[in-house]
């Protein structure tokens, strides 16, 4: 049996009484850590507090374990009960409906346990739900990679006059370019020896084994602030002639949304890349049309400077 279950937002007292009950008949437990975080992030004295509510050990499942070595997982719930926990709700990352199609696929039974999500924790200042076009998500940008693919659907949603919730990357444990580069020789090497000689192929092969051994190197974790977010959305817009927004354009950013110091701000594109929204995780809306309720709700809010 998989259980794959929502954490909500916040802290360890965010799951449900279900997904705790579950949690409690499992062998085995894994927390998925790459897609979102908890309030504590990946702080050990966070991850002890759940292991003791939950009354079990918890091993961090990182983007290479979940997608790359899923079926170690997947091979221990053919015969064991089997968590896998996830921040927010099960089905807010592309990656864990990966899973589950892997698992039925292996005639694995799975159990979803819901929670609360990012995807509906945002009404909290009062932007109707029913009234958001297409999710987009911003990306880091690099000096080589500067996609814009998201701009489209924000245009699209404005037109319409729904919002836009964007959600801002998250870096975790990403290879570094020396990484990636030696990655890049091996696979070279791999072709050019492998035409001259298959017996120096097979050398080949052994000597990069040793050689990338316990040698994988990783940037630190980067989460991208609201501010940095605007200031890309505003680079982007400077290359469209008729701009789906501006500066002036009204938002609302989220900080640690769900948790016991959220912060919520309104304004102008303007105003909040000048707001300090303190630690991740950050998300933003751009407004679309607003119902006077919720131009009412969205007071509350509102950036005074």
């Amino acid at each position: 049996m998989l259980y794959i279950i929502g954490l909500g937002l916040g802290d360890e007292r965010d799951i449900t009484m279900r997904g705790l009950e579950a949690v409690k008949s499992c062998e085995k437990v894994y927390m998925e850590a790459y897609t979102s975080l908890l309030s504590f992030g990946l702080d050990s004295h966070g991850l002890s507090n759940l292991e003791k509510l939950y009354g079990k050990s918890i091993t961090l499942a990182d983007r290479e374990m979940v997608e790359e070595k899923a079926h170690h997982i997947l091979e221990e719930a053919r015969h064991s009960h089997v968590a896998f926990l996830v921040v927010g709700d099960p089905f807010g990352a592309t990656t864990h409906t990966d899973l589950v199609v892997r698992a039925k696929k292996m005639g694995i039974h799975v159990q979803i346990v819901h929670n609360a999500s990012v995807l509906n924790a945002i009404g909290i200042c009062g932007l109707q739900l029913y009234r958001y076009g297409q999710t987009v998500s911003i990306p880091f940008f690099t000096d080589s990679w500067r996609p814009d693919s998201f701009y489209e659907k924000i245009h699209s949603n404005r037109t319409m006059g729904l919002h836009t919730l964007c959600l801002l990357d998250i870096r975790v444990k990403e290879p570094t370019l020396e990484s990636l580069a030696r990655f890049g020789l091996v696979w070279f090497g791999l072709v050019w020896f492998g035409l001259l000689n298959f017996f120096l192929l097979v050398l080949f092969i052994v000597d990069a084994f040793f050689f990338f051994r316990g040698r994988k190197t990783y940037e630190p974790p980067r989460y991208m602030t609201i501010n940095t977010a605007i200031e890309q959305l505003l680079e982007v817009v400077q290359e469209h002639q008729q701009p789906a927004y501006t500066e002036d354009t009204q938002c609302v950013g989220f900080a640690r949304l769900g948790s016991d110091d959220q912060t919520i701000v309104a304004g102008t594109m303007r105003q909040l890349q000048m707001v300090d929204f303190g630690a991740p995780l950050h998300c933003l809306v751009i407004t679309g049309n607003t119902h006077p309720l919720e131009e009412e709700m969205l007071e509350f809010y509102r950036c005074r400077t």
